[in-house]
């Protein structure tokens, strides 16, 4: 009987392992790549890249198939191994051999292969993996809609647009996992995660706070404006009339140089207000996928960040977002890549309250938490459920946090160890 039940077990396993195959080679597959191919006439390539348009169907069906297979192999295998071994010997034998049989063979083997090969294995695989779309497709898709009619009465409503199948969190393990064994780099892995965060993340925690805008008085005389233009940082400076936060227009360099040249150097009879761009304002919610979408739209770099009453909050460009995959993009006009972290001789950090948590990870390859608060200083007042005094010390996510300055309720600087653990150990 155990005889008759190998070769029935075998094929089984065997169209597991091509579906998990399929599954990770279609989700690692370079798109890019793919897209090469299609245009030079490979048919596979062609029926890759229309699977992967409709991922997420493709996601669903891919799964669902896999599981009607494991799930049948371990049905068969314990029904005839109770046979054998009478009582729950029987299904457990089952359980150990079916556990053991598809984790390796069915799962990390064809998964090893299939991301160690992607592209090619998405093309030999992508002919069945079409059949098992249009057959598991509609399957997939009932699931879905039974799994938002589960969750509705608790409140929980998903409109079609959200995918309960999605691999999001899938790749984003598989980006830590392969971190963790050093087959990604931990600056490939932060660029990574930075793309799939980015609809997950709003301006205001990237933004620059309006006490830190370079901005000029719209009122100067031109020459003394332009004087202050030149001797910015940044080629773009909002311009404001009365007060800070009253933005009346944003001075590009190049339309000021291009102005200057039109007027043969004549700056006193430079029309600032002609010159002026309208400030663009978005509000604070907006999320960085949207935002990055938008500057791509409108052809544009920099815009104004309001809260819901019109106030004005900061200011975000495209370099902001893009720094949040990339990481600190420098020029030749950039002070200090890492200005507000001092690493010092003893091993401690002294940290300005104002450093974004996200660019404190970035420069000490740390891993403090960012969902809660966007500096230092707002991590430490969140935890501490109120506003230290200078000397108090803490202990947060396996760090020590001690103050040691404060200009009234503002912390103004922080001194911050490493990991605890990791010095410990050292």
């Amino acid at each position: 009987m155990i005889a008759a039940l190998a070769p029935s077990l075998v094929v089984l396993l065997t169209l597991s392992a091509l579906l998990s195959a399929a599954e990770t080679s279609m989700t690692a597959a370079s798109r890019g790549r793919l897209h090469q191919l299609e245009r030079e006439g490979d048919r596979a390539a062609g029926r890759v890249n229309g699977l992967i348009a409709n991922q997420e169907t493709m996601i669903g069906a891919i799964l669902l198939s896999n599981n009607v297979i494991n799930i049948g192999a371990s049905a068969l295998t314990t029904s005839v191994l109770s046979a054998v071994f009478p009582g729950p010997l029987g299904a457990l034998i089952a359980t150990v051999v079916m556990t053991v049989l598809v984790v390796v063979f069915a799962e990390i083997l064809p998964k090893t292969l299939a991301i160690a090969r992607s592209d090619d294995v998405a093309r030999s695989l992508s002919i069945p993996t079409v059949w098992i779309v249009r057959i598991f497709g509609p399957l997939a898709n009932g699931a879905q809609w039974i799994v938002r009619q589960t969750l509705r009465p608790f409140g929980i409503n998903l409109d079609m647009g959200v995918d309960v199948l999605a691999a999001h969190e899938e790749i984003r393990g598989a980006v830590e996992y392969h971190h963790a064994e050093g087959a990604v780099e931990s600056r490939d892995r932060r660029m990574l995660g930075g793309v799939l965060d980015l609809a997950d993340m709003d301006v205001s925690q990237v933004m620059v706070h309006r006490k830190s805008i370079s901005m000029i008085d719209a009122d100067l005389p031109p020459r003394e404006l332009v004087d202050e233009a030149l001797a910015s940082a940044h080629t773009r400076v909002p311009l404001y009339r009365d007060d800070p936060e009253n933005i009346v227009g944003v001075i590009h360099a190049k339309d000021l140089l291009q102005a200057i040249a039109e007027a043969d150097g004549r700056m006193d009879d430079l029309d600032i207000g002609a010159i002026a761009r309208e400030p663009w304002f978005i509000p604070e919610t907006t999320n960085l996928k949207d935002q990055l979408n938008a500057f791509l739209k409108r052809q544009t770099h920099f815009a104004l960040v309001v809260d819901e009453y019109g106030a004005l909050q900061g200011l975000v460009t495209l370099e902001d977002i893009l720094e949040e995959i990339v990481g600190e993009i420098e020029d030749e006009h950039d002070v200090h890549a890492l200005a507000g972290v001092r690493p010092q001789p003893d091993g401690m950090v002294m940290v300005d309250g104002s450093v974004a948590i996200r660019d404190l990870n970035r420069a000490m390859d740390w891993d403090l938490p960012d969902e809660d608060a966007v500096t230092v200083a707002g991590l430490v007042i969140h935890e501490a459920q109120t506003i230290p005094r200078v000397g108090q010390t803490f202990i947060f996510y396996g760090h020590r946090f001690e103050v040691v300055r404060r200009d009234r309720n503002q912390i103004t600087g922080l001194r911050v160890s490493p990991p605890l653990e990791a010095a410990e150990s050292a």
